[in-house]
């Protein structure tokens, strides 16, 4: 199987990601991913990584003036490699992490029209200054934010890797943040570009690459909901793909949370994959044995 942690794995229950707070979020997540592995599941992870780049984005913004803020890209790359390494020290046995990069078209439109929030909030004037150095700033009812493109993923370049690791038998941290964006210039290379991709999306195409049978989307909740926050709202057990679909045309889904792991969930069963979970970290021992959680099947 292959499991999607969300950023509250990563962070403390209050958001918080001081170093200890990381440290101490993966190792709770990892003693979970443990039990399955002990349950004989094979287990390929990737994770979010919203609040470690949004800190390397302020540290580029208030260090603008002493040194070149670093590439969107690079950020990507940095944080794979730092909770990988958490990861590697909370199992303690076969794991290997892969910084791994995803393809995405130069002509995708998200390009044109950047709308992803990233780092915090900042005043006009900072925002104009940071204008300056080539980034996009919208104003949002909290103040001016950064935005930067969303592409679709088209292809996980490093999963012949991730392959190869798991048929050695390692645990695989791979597409961590949704992977680092390339492009492929019209040279034929390969180039990092200023964007975040979705990283449930690209959990969804690696776990059809690597040919996993179940996708798990672990998120703080224990289900996805019909009508969440309202007096109507309903949990979602076991539910076909075409139901779900439905459901996600009905609009029940937000954009900014639910909608991307429903959408990841439904790319991966439409595709050949025999299950999506959507449930929480603690919660997916009992999801795999149908007791609790989305289970999308066709």
């Amino acid at each position: 199987m292959l499991i999607a942690l969300g950023g509250n794995a990563m962070t403390a229950s209050d958001g918080s990601a001081s170093p200890g707070d990381q440290r101490r979020a993966v190792e709770g997540a990892m003693g979970h991913v443990a039990a399955l592995l002990a349950a004989g599941h094979q287990v390929v992870l990737t994770h979010g990584n919203g609040p470690q780049v949004g800190n390397l984005v302020l540290k580029n913004q208030l260090a603008a003036d002493v040194v070149p803020p670093v590439p969107l890209d690079w950020c990507g790359a940095q944080t794979q490699a730092t909770i990988g390494t958490l990861v590697l020290n909370a199992l303690e046995g076969r794991a290997a992490v892969v910084v791994t990069r995803t393809l995405v078209d130069p002509a995708d439109p998200a390009f044109a029209d950047p709308v992803k929030p990233i780092g915090r909030y900042f005043t006009e004037g900072e925002a104009r200054r940071f204008e300056r150095l080539g980034q996009t700033w919208r104003r949002f009812e909290r103040g001016w934010r950064r935005v930067v493109p969303s592409p679709e993923p088209l292809q996980i370049l490093d999963a012949p890797a991730v392959a190869a690791l798991m048929t050695a038998g390692f645990v695989v941290v791979a597409a961590g943040g949704g992977g680092v964006p390339v492009v492929r210039t019209a040279e034929g290379r390969l180039a990092g570009v200023e964007a975040v991709i979705d990283k449930d999306l690209a959990a969804a195409l690696l776990a059809r690459t690597v040919r996993a049978g179940t996708l798990v989307i672990a998120t703080d909740v224990p289900c996805a909901w019909t009508g969440f926050g309202t007096p109507a709202a309903r949990p979602i057990g076991a539910i076909t793909a075409g139901g779900l679909r439905d459901l996600q045309a009905a609009g029940h889904f937000a954009g900014g949370s639910m909608g991307p792991k429903v959408e990841a969930a439904l790319r991966f069963v439409e595709h050949g994959g025999d299950r999506a979970v959507i449930t929480s970290l603690e919660g997916i021992g009992a999801a795999l044995a149908g007791e609790t959680g989305t289970v999308v099947r066709r």
